[in-house]
């Protein structure tokens, strides 16, 4: 008889079916156009999520803008009634406020004063 090789003891034992070496693996059953496929649809899920979420971002920025400046003509139309109100403030702390309030209020009149009234008209 003749010398068995190992390939042969290795077929007899697998039942006749052939056994690769090591580090030769055959694929089986994978289709590498399905892999790119695959990856491809990944990537254009997440391009189209970060698009509409940048879109989403980009409206929200604008109506911030707007909001801004809105506050900003409502900040200096506050400041110019502030700035009123310290004038009348001011004003109101004089003698002349003073006068003009007993004039217009109470009817007082300085002693060398004449008054002239319009007639009632009746």
């Amino acid at each position: 008889m003749a010398r068995v090789s190992n390939i042969e003891s290795i077929e007899s034992k697998a039942g006749g079916s052939r056994v690769r070496a090591r580090g030769s693996r055959r694929r089986t059953g994978r289709n590498p156009r399905k892999g790119i496929l695959l990856i491809l649809l990944v990537v254009a899920v997440l391009a189209t999520c970060v698009t509409i979420r940048t879109l989403n971002l980009k409206e929200k920025s604008e109506d911030l803008a707007v909001t801004e400046r809105q506050l900003e003509t409502q900040i200096k139309e506050e400041e110019r009634k502030a700035e009123e109100l310290k004038n009348q403030e001011n004003f109101m702390q004089t003698n002349r406020y003073v006068e003009d309030e007993a004039k217009r209020k109470l009817g007082l009149v300085y002693p060398d004063e004449i008054v002239i009234r319009p007639a009632d008209e009746k």
